[in-house]
């Protein structure tokens, strides 16, 4: 099976926001990923709304034809509410603070357990599918299982930070993390500074992979390539080992 990819947009809102006004149109661009190739859109509304605004979630909901992820903090209840709201394919849970610049960190499955489980419970009463980001740490993946989630989004930054002097070492973690998750029961997923460079050997050694978030990278690589271009590039990255 080759992973998902799905498309974060987060980019193109600060763009356009940089400027006050329409350009460039987010809802045209998630329409065009789409038409080019992405299985997915993703998007994290925070609440100062420096990018992706609570406005943007509920207009691209109606015109997307393929996933729509929403991912956030669910203990902010502008978030909450609007997810409940929009009924999104999955909802990817986040432990940001507010006003973080980006996500840098998983959950604590153990400390955070009973919120989790509770929050999980209401999503998925919803019929929304559940995603919670996690390290690369067998007992916070165990400890995943406990809440009830769907998925984990396992979080990369590590393995993209290790993976020009090692890429084994780097990978290593997450291939046996994906291992356990499986065992588990739990859908795979995977993100944070994945790129042309480092996503090809990633997926082919972390097995279940089933989506891998990518925005950052791939819309400054589309600086340069072309965003049609760019999406065609990262879905050959996904398949080619499977070709």
């Amino acid at each position: 099976m080759t992973a998902k990819l799905s498309v974060n947009i987060n980019k193109i809102a600060t763009l356009r926001n940089s400027r006050g006004g329409k350009t460039p149109d987010l809802l045209k661009v998630a329409a065009d990923c789409e038409r080019y190739g992405a299985q997915g859109i993703t998007v994290h509304p925070r609440p100062d709304e420096r990018h992706i605004r609570y406005k943007d979630v509920r207009e691209l909901k109606p015109i997307l034809t393929t996933e729509f992820n929403i991912e956030g903090n669910p203990r902010e209840q502008q978030f909450l509410d609007l997810v409940l709201e929009v009924k999104p394919t999955q909802v990817t849970l986040v432990p940001d603070v507010t006003g973080q610049l980006t996500s840098d960190h998983g959950w604590d499955t153990a400390v955070h357990k009973d919120y989790l489980k509770d929050i999980i419970s209401l999503f998925k009463d919803a019929g929304i599918r559940t995603s919670i980001f996690v390290d690369a740490d067998l007992k916070m993946i165990e400890g995943a299982k406990e809440t009830g989630t769907d998925r984990i989004e396992l979080y990369t930054e590590d393995y993209a930070k290790q993976f020009p002097e090692n890429p084994a070492a780097a990978v290593r973690p997450f291939a046996i993390g994906a291992k356990r998750a499986q065992e588990l029961g739990l859908g795979i997923n995977a993100g944070h500074d994945l790129s042309l460079e480092n996503l090809n050997y990633f997926a082919q050694h972390v097995e279940g992979l089933l989506e891998v978030s990518i925005g950052h990278a791939l819309i400054s690589d589309a600086l340069y390539f072309g965003l049609e271009n760019t999406i065609q590039l990262y879905l050959r990255k996904l398949k080619s080992f499977n070709a």
